[in-house]
């Protein structure tokens, strides 16, 4: 179906034109470079080139009030000194005689996003656009911002498309109060934001950003805000929030539509963010998205003020949108002290809301102060920052190959393995030989992932790790059959096993058994992830053993968020006597988006009580399990500098 790239020259034409340090740094060349970027890697010539319109009146009143509209509207015929004045009535923000042209294109560019991905002409997209939006409310001008795109883009897919459920991730490292104000009660949009906060010393300096503003009425749940209270935030903060507080709950919330305000200025090296996560982390979240909502996913930027980590982080979430596996995740240690603080009050916030936090959540002490207190954890940023080219993608000549029988089909985007280009000759699949030359065709990077129909997953496990002896592999299995014995334990094999019933084989660091009864995604989502990037293996062996109970759509889910290890080196395992899998499995494999799961019920209290207490005990090993800060005195990082009510 391919990836939208929605992008005019237009929006680059118009500028700051008085001295204001403040917004100095929103200049034409944000969007120049990032285009450039994806032109010269050769990205925008994959993508599939979407016109760019101007938005109508009744759009932009879907979010903004008349006489807002109506004051805008007359800016391209003011002067230079009225302009100045007009300024004056917002916060950061300047306007210029094209800048009103400019924000109907932004607005009118994520629509046709909207319409593009909604009516199946691409399977996802982003749209480069100027002025962002995220900041922009009812009847003000705010942050850069003059109409609100995404928020705009959620109403348009509500209202022509009657989208019930509405997804909104906003990585932009500023609080988009424009967004979480024209939502706050209405829970069919889940708006989703961390932002850097200080305890309320960072622009825009809302009481409304902290964790515990949840939404309003019927809306209060459906709003969550992540704060962060210290620069420098690495990799390994942001997937640690995605995994124990975004994805759970939005596997739980089932989207139709994800919309991302993609603001870069949370990358490395920007001015405004003063954080330390590398621009390949953003290939990431956007991989963590993209089963949710059947695939429909559009990103729109909104900051991003480093010339250089902006475009490469766009880059790299354009090549995930593409199908492309991320790079291998870079400096993946814990989540720090101040983060945990923030994931822990987050989820407690929240936790009357969702059920798979209800039973979740350690509760923060009652005397939570909401004064700024000293950490010793600050992080020292330094202005000459240094991060590492992200590596030139080379993918693999084939992606998926298919080790199946004879009579049984091919199927769509596969090539049916072994396959030799020079005698077009056949090996019979029944034999080991075809799987070790599989695994060394991965190993080489000459195929990306392949599946394997198999008479005995115990057996064709036991030989892949026979031929395995320089890889780190992590081993997911699935179903009640132990199938595994005598597993190395010197580091090179990490074995997760879910099941429903418990397994006998006792667990260690290396080997550990998960037994739920019906929460695997949420187990998914916030241990095998969180292990699984901490391991970061050189290929992911996924095995659906005798005993499996998974739906298909789980199991596509599944295949689909762990292609996002290993630069997307994956061998799936199946047992003959599910043919039926084969298809659906391809299918996750060769890119596409896993069928869209129905709201999941609430999680057995058993189940996830059983599942944080495993996670605690695993968390001297893999601090990417952490969920709550470990201290005995728990400073509430999360609350506000001057408490109000």
């Amino acid at each position: 179906m391919g990836t939208a790239l929605v992008h005019d020259e237009e929006m680059t034409r118009y500028k700051l034109l008085w001295f204001d340090p403040a917004c100095a740094i929103e200049t034409p060349e944000r969007l120049t470079v990032s285009h450039e970027a994806l032109v010269r890697t050769g990205l925008a010539a994959r993508c599939v080139p979407t016109p760019v319109r101007e938005a109508s009146d009744d759009d932009i009143l879907l979010v903004h009030s008349k006489e807002y509209l109506d004051a805008v509207k007359k800016t391209p015929y003011m002067t230079l000194d009225d302009l100045k004045e007009f300024t004056l009535h917002y916060g950061d923000v300047y306007f210029h005689p094209n800048i009103y042209h400019c924000a109907k294109l932004a607005v009118g560019a994520a629509l046709q996003l909207v319409d593009a991905v909604m009516t199946g002409k691409v399977r996802n997209g982003m749209a480069l656009v100027r002025p962002p939006g995220h900041h922009s409310m009812r009847s003000a001008a705010s942050g850069f911002c003059v109409f609100n795109n995404v928020a705009i883009a959620a109403k348009y897919a509500q209202q022509k498309y009657a989208v019930q459920r509405v997804l909104i991730v906003d990585w932009d490292i500023h609080h988009g109060q424009g967004v979480q104000y024209a939502f706050e009660d209405d829970p069919s949009v889940l708006y989703f934001s961390w932002h850097r906060y200080e305890h309320q010393e960072f622009w825009p300096n809302l009481r409304d950003s902290d964790y515990d503003c949840v939404g309003k009425d019927k809306g209060a749940g459906f709003t969550i805000n992540v704060p962060w209270n210290k620069i420098g935030m690495q990799n390994s903060d942001y997937l640690a929030v995605f995994c124990h507080v975004l994805l759970p709950v939005a596997y739980e919330f089932c989207p139709e539509l994800v919309l991302v305000c993609a603001g870069f200025d949370s990358a490395i090296g920007d001015p405004e963010g003063e954080m330390c996560a590398t621009p390949d982390i953003f290939a990431h979240l956007t991989h963590l998205l993209m089963n949710l909502a059947g695939g429909k996913l559009c990103a729109v930027l909104e900051g991003g003020y480093n010339l250089t980590s902006l475009s490469q982080s766009v880059c790299l979430t354009v090549q995930s949108l593409l199908g492309d596996p991320p790079p291998r995740p870079t400096e993946l240690q814990g989540p720090c002290q101040s983060a945990l603080e923030s994931i822990q009050c987050v989820r407690s916030a929240h936790s009357k809301y969702w059920s798979c936090l209800q039973h979740a959540a350690e509760r923060p002490p009652s005397d939570v102060s909401t004064k700024l207190e000293a950490s010793g954890e600050a992080r020292v940023i330094k202005a000459d920052l240094v991060w590492p080219q992200p590596a030139r993608h080379l993918p693999p000549a084939f992606c998926t190959a298919a080790l199946i029988p004879e009579d049984l089909l091919c199927p769509l985007g596969c090539f049916r393995f072994p396959w030799d280009p020079h005698s077009q000759r056949d090996v019979d699949v029944s034999t080991w030989s075809s799987l070790t030359a599989l695994v060394r065709r991965l190993e080489k990077n000459e195929i990306r992932n392949g599946l394997a129909l198999v008479s005995d997953v115990s057996m064709a496990m036991a030989h892949v790790f026979g031929h395995t002896p320089k890889q780190r592999v992590v081993v997911v299995c699935v179903g009640d059959t132990e199938v595994l014995s005598g597993l190395p334990e010197d580091g090179k094999t990490l074995t997760v096993h879910f099941s429903k019933e418990a397994l006998d084989k006792p667990r260690c660091k290396y080997y550990i058994p998960v037994c739920l009864k019906k929460s695997l995604m949420q187990a998914t989502c916030s241990l095998l992830l969180p292990l699984s990037y901490q391991y970061d293996p050189d290929l992911v062996l996924l095995a659906r053993v005798p005993g499996s109970h998974m739906g298909q759509s789980e199991w596509q889910q599944l295949v689909g968020l762990l292609q996002g290890l290993a630069g997307g080196h994956m061998l799936v395992l199946i047992q003959e006597g599910e043919k039926a899998l084969v298809g659906p499995t391809a299918s996750s494999l060769s890119g596409s988006p896993a069928s869209s799961l129905e709201p999941l019920p609430a999680p057995g209290a058993e189940d996830i009580e059983a599942l944080e207490s495993l996670k605690w005990q695993l968390t001297t090993d893999w601090k990417l399990l952490q969920t709550s800060a470990q201290c005995k005195e728990f400073t509430a990082c999360c609350g506000t500098k001057a408490a109000t009510t």
